[in-house]
């Protein structure tokens, strides 16, 4: 309802419809009645399942209605973080080496890269010991930080394919091990196309607040629990003390995941910086929170973009893409 505000009191009409478990027939009905303008795509999963997102704006590609955001492609391959990866490799972005997990079956056999090994490394003779590097877990196909807790952070096999096997039986779904990356965690947000596409002031989490020992990750409590010392010690902030450099390689960074992934009208990118300045991208949301105090809207006031004018700019760059001479915006 937020959003629907804030186009309101950017001076355009809306109204909201919802879309509950698979009832896409009702969608279908009412576009084709009433053909939208534009229409506000925040839907990020159907029927509980984050692999339907794509479906909306598959639809409305269909039925050749405007809509904000990136195209069915473009967020099925963000929701594979493997592919989203195959992808920025192939483009020449840096990102951690990683490895899917579909099998947790795999992890006995001694040919995988976290299988049980022979020599003194193997520490008690039952599979443990310490890994090369540090490595971090994530569930494959979820965004939020669904499923991220301090134990994902893994510096030994044993605890490694311990947290694999928990997160496998909860959510059923593969699981990609990632190289960590330990230094600042950057969140880069994108806003407009093509050659037009920006990247808004960097922000980044201040992990300052953190016990000392606790991993310096953005778990789920560390989003969602106000209460949690994760939250607490999670704090996003602008981006100082860092050199031209490492910052307009940030930026570079950033506009080619965005482009190589096919993002569109806005997104957010994050990264981590290695101890020479290098950044790693992580992740990248192509339909990210829009919320009013979540990190988009947050990043754009400071720029003067209150909530209602990125939500508006938003809109104005998607008819852009879609409609060449649309009353409106000949209007604004």
């Amino acid at each position: 309802m937020a959003v629907c505000r804030a186009v309101q009191d950017y001076g355009l009409e809306c109204e909201p419809m919802g879309l509950q478990g698979i009832d896409l027939g009702r969608l279908l009905e009412r576009i084709q009645r009433e053909p939208p303008d534009l229409v506000f795509n925040l839907c990020e999963s159907l029927n509980g399942d984050t692999r339907n997102e794509m479906v909306v704006p598959a639809v409305l590609d269909m039925l050749r209605v405007p809509y904000t955001g990136p195209g069915p492609i473009a967020i099925g391959t963000c929701l594979d973080k493997d592919r989203a990866k195959q992808v920025l490799i192939q483009n020449g972005v840096d990102t951690p080496a990683h490895v899917v997990v579909r099998d947790l079956a795999h992890l006995d056999d001694p040919a995988h890269p976290f299988g049980p090994r022979s020599g003194p490394e193997r520490g008690d003779g039952a599979g443990a010991g310490k890994l090369d590097h540090s490595q971090f877990v994530k569930l494959l196909r979820e965004d939020a930080s669904i499923g991220i807790e301090a134990s994902n952070l893994c510096t030994e096999r044993d605890a490694l394919c311990r947290r694999v096997g928990e997160l496998m039986r909860e959510h059923r779904q593969p699981i990609l091990i990632e190289r960590y990356v330990d230094g600042r965690e950057v969140n880069v947000t994108v806003l407009g196309n093509g050659d037009e596409a920006m990247v808004l002031p960097l922000h980044e989490i201040d992990f300052g607040r953190m016990p000392a020992g606790r991993p310096r990750v953005l778990t789920y409590a560390a989003k969602w629990d106000e209460h949690h010392v994760d939250y607490i010690g999670t704090v996003p902030v602008p981006m100082v003390d860092v050199s031209p450099e490492v910052e307009e390689a940030i930026r570079r960074v950033a506009l080619s995941s965005f482009h190589a992934l096919g993002l569109r009208d806005y997104g957010r990118v994050d990264l981590r910086l290695d101890s020479g300045g290098r950044p790693w991208v992580i992740d990248v949301n192509p339909n990210c929170d829009l919320s009013p105090d979540a990190g988009l809207p947050r990043t754009a006031r400071s720029i003067g973009l209150d909530y209602p004018k990125i939500i508006g700019r938003i809109c104005e760059l998607a008819w852009k893409r879609h409609v060449t001479d649309h009353p409106r915006t000949q209007a604004r």
